[in-house]
């Protein structure tokens, strides 16, 4: 057995073991990200069980949020469940459903593991498979999960890893690579608008038969999802039009946008400034918050790198994700003690989240 069928077949044994723990007489939750991996993955898993006759509850965590946090445990709290599923939200040593079995899956650096959660990480596999590829593996247990690898596909191309090798996404080629990729960014799209609401991609996945019937527009759920790409390469295509500020070994690229788009511009600018760490920062993504993306050409370890400059006042939400592709979200004030550590003056710091976009 090879080491690729060897994790196949933990992943599935893992999971079964712990559904087995799940009350069948209560909903089963599902709590995704709202990306394409993290979409498809709630997906797959929600499709998973309604085929196993379960009853399935599903939550996008989005903009702001976190499956960690007192609010989300307040929210949980007055909910019935008999399991649930945390997918592409990281690992963290708390649980929003205490008492309740609880299964992580998940592919980023993880945090310390929650007591008493199953938690099947893909992080350390070589290479390292996507949450909806885990979700994919763990969907085998429950149902016949052929007809959805497409999902899978959608967020192994979401997540950059459509040439990492997996024989999953070879197979899902029958589906049309191109339609995949048209997919992927499509189901992207909403979660980086203004509103930050997902809801309709994932009812979009949940809904259609493959790729080429999500990019069809026929379905209902398809005009919203139209619209936030719509709205996204509007904005994308201005803040393309502002120069990085260069300080030692970083780039920073800082415009205000109510849309997330920081990721794509960074990773845009990774291409041209191969020499440099580059930071993308958004002032206009949410009130009273800096968010930024971090990446590089170089194989440099990004998540190390933001642990050696964290400053004082930085949450959760600083500094996870994978070693290449990181970020993270400050308060203003936290912001310029940030900055001014990596060398930056007041060309960088945020008096408040008006502030005016930097354009030398």
């Amino acid at each position: 057995m090879n080491a690729a069928t060897s994790a196949r077949n933990e992943t599935a044994s893992a999971f079964a073991l712990a559904v087995e723990t799940f009350d069948r007489t209560k909903p089963v939750w599902i709590l995704g990200h709202n990306d394409a991996d993290g979409l498809s993955a709630t997906a797959l898993f929600a499709r998973a069980f309604e085929a196993a006759g379960w009853e399935v509850r599903t939550r996008i965590v989005g903009r702001g949020e976190s499956p960690w946090s007192d609010a989300m445990r307040a929210e949980l709290a007055r909910e019935l469940a008999g399991g649930v599923i945390i997918t592409d939200l990281g690992v963290r040593d708390a649980l929003p459903k205490p008492g309740v079995p609880t299964v992580v899956v998940d592919h980023h650096v993880p945090g310390a593991p929650p007591a008493g959660a199953t938690v099947i990480s893909g992080h350390g596999q070589d290479p390292i498979p996507t949450s909806s590829l885990l979700a994919f593996w763990c969907a085998g247990v429950l149902a016949d999960a052929e007809p959805w690898l497409w999902l899978a596909a959608v967020g192994l191309i979401g997540d950059m890893a459509e040439k990492a090798g997996f024989p999953e996404m070879e197979a899902a080629r029958r589906f049309g690579v191109t339609a995949l990729r048209e997919a992927a960014a499509l189901v992207n799209a909403p979660r980086r608008s203004a509103s930050g609401d997902a809801t309709p991609a994932l009812r979009l996945l949940m809904a259609a038969d493959g790729p080429k019937d999500v990019l069809s527009g026929e379905r209902p759920e398809a005009a919203a999802v139209l619209a936030a790409r719509a709205e996204v390469r509007r904005e994308l295509e201005a803040a393309r039009r502002v120069g990085p500020v260069v300080r030692g070994e970083v780039a920073l690229i800082r415009f205000a946008s109510p849309t997330q788009i920081h990721p794509l511009i960074a990773q845009q600018w990774r291409g041209r400034l191969r020499d440099k760490i580059v930071m993308a920062a958004n002032t206009a993504y949410r009130p009273g918050w800096v968010h930024f993306a971090v990446r590089s050409a170089e194989d440099r370890d990004l998540v190390g790198f933001l642990a050696e400059h964290r400053p004082p006042g930085a949450d959760e939400m600083y500094g996870s994700g994978h070693r290449q592709a990181t970020g993270g979200a400050l308060r203003p004030e936290d912001w310029n003690v940030f900055v001014a550590g990596l060398g930056f003056g007041a060309e960088a710091t945020v008096p408040d989240t008006s502030a005016p976009e930097i354009t030398a």
